[in-house]
This record gives structure tokens, sequence and C-alpha cells, in this order.
């Protein structure tokens, strides 16, 4: 199944020398953690509040209770390994191939695979940063927290996630927008470029090939010369680094 797809990608690879990789929640889907958007996503569950109040700041601010419940149940998914996807990205860069990966996920996969330089555009649940002093706490230390997670100076930590309500780092832009626009190529995956700026991202590439692989169609419309509606994990297990 995709064969000639996957063939044309394939193609497309091996003419490259400088692959950019777009991606979001539909990249992790196939490691076992939930998107938002999707019919049985995030936000297609029942919860008192609804997930886009949850992850707010001013929520977070008022109710570190309720924030934190819903964080660690359902977007800290520590358990997850990388899929194969994460893994063929990460061994195109070692190859000189691909050059970065922008992510609109915070689950740190892609450089637990192996991936070197990635541009995290909404942060990372593995940052965690006390509100009071600045003291550095990780992932673990959080999600076995009892309640809201604390300081040993008492103040509140908070995750180094980017919620609505708060913009994207300056320098992570500059790198992604940089990347992007110096690509030969740039594969779009896992996302359907409905969450902005982030989506806004891809109107700096002016390379050669646009790809996209994504099981329904993008909310923003791209001209790419390749759409496939696959999981993407099943395609880029299939390209070959030659």
């Amino acid at each position: 199944m995709y064969e000639k797809e996957t063939e044309q990608l394939q193609k497309i690879i091996d003419d490259s020398r400088r692959i950019v990789f777009f991606g979001g929640a539909g990249v992790s889907t196939e490691s076992g953690i939930p998107d938002f958007r999707s019919a049985d996503g995030i936000y297609h569950q029942k919860y008192k509040y609804s997930p886009e109040q949850v992850v707010s700041h001013s929520f977070f601010t008022k109710y570190p209770e309720a924030f934190y419940e819903f964080y660690k149940e359902k977007m800290m998914c520590l358990d997850a390994k990388p899929n194969p996807a994460h893994v063929k990205l990460a061994e195109l860069e070692a190859a000189g191939r691909l050059t970065a990966v922008v992510t609109q996920n915070i689950d740190g996969l892609h450089q637990a695979a192996g991936s070197r330089r990635v541009y995290e555009l909404h942060g990372s649940i593995h940052r965690n940063y006390c509100m009071k002093c600045g003291k550095f706490y990780d992932a673990g230390y959080v999600k076995e927290s009892d309640g809201v997670p604390r300081c040993g100076c008492g103040g509140l930590i908070k995750p180094d996630v980017v919620l609505y309500e708060e913009g994207l780092d300056q320098d992570v832009i500059r790198g992604a927008v940089q990347a992007i626009a110096e690509a030969d190529t740039l594969i779009i995956g896992g996302t359907s470029l409905v969450v902005y700026p982030a989506a806004g991202f891809i109107d700096y590439f002016r390379g050669k090939h646009l790809a996209v692989i994504n099981k329904s169609a993008t909310a923003k419309t791209v001209r790419a010369e390749l759409s496939i509606a696959a999981p993407i994990g099943e395609i880029m297990e299939k390209i070959q680094i030659r």
C-alpha cells in the first residue's frame, strides 16, 4: 500500500541535501500519544473545562491544581517511545541529508530517537522551572509530584511549554524560519496546519520539493508536489538512505 507515493517520496529525498521536516501531533500518535484535533483527540473528549481553557496561561495561573491534573494525565506521556518516523528522521540527519526538525510537539521524542537539531516551537514537557527562583526540574519530578509541583523554595513550578496566551520563543522562531528558508526540501508531516503562528512558518520555504504526509487534509493550502494521506511512520519506515 502507498507504493507509488513512497517511491515518489524516495526520489525527492534522493534529490535532496538540505531537508527540513515540519511536524505536528500526528507524528507522535503512532507512539501512543493522543493528538488534539482528530475525531478521537483530546479536544473532542469531555472534561469539566475545555482543553483550550485548561492549557491557557490564565487558567494555569488561576487554577494550577486543575491544570496539573489534566496536564499530567493527558500531556505527560513519559512511557512513549520514538516510532519509525522519529527514527528515520534522526537517521537522515546523521547521514547529512536533513538539517533540522521543526516540531509543534512537546514530547521530546525526536531527541529520544537521536535528532540533534530540533526546534521545539511549543516547548517541552522535559523542561520545568520554578517561577520564583528559576531552578530546573525534569519531567519525572513533575509527573510524580502530588498535586501542584512545588520547588524547595516554595515557588510554583511551570512547564516550559507554550500555553495559549503566551508567545513563542523568539530564538526558536528565528532558527526554525532560517532552517526552512535555507532548505531545498520541506517535508510536512502529522499536522493539520491549524495552529498559528507555527503553521505560517512554511511560507518561508523557497526550495525545490514540498511534500505533505498527513492522514487528513491540511487546513492551510500548500502547493505540495506530493501529498500522502497515510500514517507518517508507516511511510517513513520504507524510506532508504542512499
